[in-house]
């Protein structure tokens, strides 16, 4: 019955990442004792799914980190796991959808599913509105993972004083516990752009004449801490 409802969310890997592999790009070029880390845990995903032992990992924009999460979940699949992957945006985006009157399931039901999968793979942590709503349905589903012994896959930019804040100290210290403690680092260049655009080192920027007038010049957007 747990494997009949945890089908109805279980889904396959998005195209982009059907093909990826330890043997290609960009995953042969990844830090040696990451990679070192992620392939203990693929070797074992049996073990480590029957005791509900997740895996996550932290860093910047392009830095690899869904890759390697999807790689994960597709060894799991191969291993006959059931496997949900949402980005943390499109989940709660989902679980909304169940208040509509032609809804598929109720929210309770939704969960339900949601925990009942073998893992759990949610991309983007921290990149959602919060709200006391958003917090309530987050720590239902990792609490209800947690209790019941299933793992996480998780994928996050920000750091964990930065994640209580965005999601509330309770349900970070139960990500820590399943994910066995901190997450793997992953900091460096943005991959997705071009090598060329890519900053190598301090920029060692010119002095501009108090009277210059920039005009239409706007604040840059790259100064802020972008969304993964």
């Amino acid at each position: 019955m747990a494997r009949k409802r945890a089908s109805a969310v279980a889904g396959s890997l998005p195209r982009r990442f059907r093909e990826v592999s330890f043997d290609r790009e960009p995953v042969r070029s990844m830090n040696a004792a990451l990679i070192r880390e992620v392939r203990s845990y693929v070797r074992a995903i049996d073990e480590r799914l029957a005791e509900g032992r997740g895996i996550w990992f932290v860093g910047g924009v392009g830095t690899g980190k869904t890759t390697l999460a999807m790689l994960i979940s597709k060894a799991a699949m191969e291993a006959d796991r059931t496997v949900a992957i949402y980005s943390l945006p499109r989940l709660l985006a989902l679980l909304r959808d169940t208040f509509a009157d032609d809804a598929q399931y109720s929210l309770n039901e939704l969960i339900d599913r949601l925990c009942a999968v073998d893992l759990l793979h949610i991309d983007d942590v921290g990149a959602e509105q919060s709200s006391p709503w958003v917090l309530e349905q987050l720590y239902t589903i990792v609490n209800t993972r947690y209790e019941d012994g299933r793992a996480l896959l998780l994928t996050t930019n920000l750091d964990r004083a930065e994640l209580e804040a965005q999601i509330g100290p309770r349900t970070v210290s139960r990500i820590y516990e399943i994910c066995d403690g901190d997450p793997l680092p992953m900091w460096g260049d943005d991959h997705r752009l071009p090598a060329h655009t890519r900053a190598e080192g301090p920029v060692e920027i010119a002095p501009v004449d108090e009277d210059t007038i920039w005009e239409g010049a706007a604040p840059s957007r790259y100064g802020r801490r972008p969304l993964d």
